[in-house]
């Protein structure tokens, strides 16, 4: 009987992870067609938990009016903290303000500083992180935890195995950053478990006027344009 139980679970899984592959592509289509019209745009990443009274947010909000005053668009993960920031800077200045909520059990909920019609729900991580490389022409890390992480290594890796093109990875906090930096040239590159010129894939600042410089001069150095 418990056998008979068993198996009858297991095809019951099967059935469900056959059609999951329908919610799967629905997530992506929706993503595509939502997101190839948005024109040339900057992610920002950071802690869902930072507050608006904390020093990193207000440096979000004017990292994210600054570049869009400069004709980019900002994408974020829809929540709230460094996201919430992201997004309240690009409607500080009137430009493209994208939200990619994930569904989770806690901290995640939709910003109010996103577009109306550039918000998009996403059950799944990978899809999502899909979305993300595939529209944004550089990534703005702010501190935060572990889903920041897995971003920021997401973007380095396809990168450095040539999977995506390149572009510009600005790590913001040199205060908060420069722990790890030190133990990636210290132990991943003397290790060989990196080359050391992996580690010009990463910016480092503390300003928007750095973050704005390292962009334009991204976008001078192959002929592309911002949104003006």
């Amino acid at each position: 009987m418990r056998s008979e139980s068993r198996h009858k679970n297991w095809n019951e899984i099967k059935t469900n992870d056959s059609w999951a592959i329908f919610k799967i592509m629905g997530e992506f289509v929706e993503g595509y067609e939502k997101l190839s019209r948005i024109g040339p745009c900057v992610s920002i990443f950071g802690s869902a938990r930072t507050k608006e009274n904390q020093e990193y947010y207000q440096l979000a909000v004017r990292i994210a009016q600054k570049i869009t005053e400069n004709g980019y668009g900002i994408i974020t993960g829809g929540g709230p903290g460094i996201m919430e920031a992201g997004n309240r800077g690009a409607h500080l200045a009137g430009g493209t303000s994208v939200g990619l909520n994930i569904d989770l059990p806690f901290e995640q909920h939709d910003n109010p500083y996103i577009d109306k019609d550039k918000s998009i729900d996403f059950d799944y991580f990978f899809v999502r992180k899909v979305m993300f490389v595939k529209y944004s022409q550089g990534f703005v890390v702010m501190p935060g935890g572990f889903g920041t992480l897995d971003e920021l290594f997401e973007a380095i890796t396809l990168i450095q195995t040539h999977k995506i093109d390149r572009f510009p990875i600005i790590l913001v906090g040199t205060e908060f950053w420069n722990g790890l930096l030190d133990w990636i040239k210290k132990t991943l590159v003397s290790e060989g478990n990196i080359s050391p010129q992996d580690i010009d894939l990463i910016n480092l600042v503390d300003t928007e006027d750095e973050v704005l410089e390292i962009l334009n001069d991204f976008y001078k150095e192959f002929d592309l344009s911002p949104n003006f």
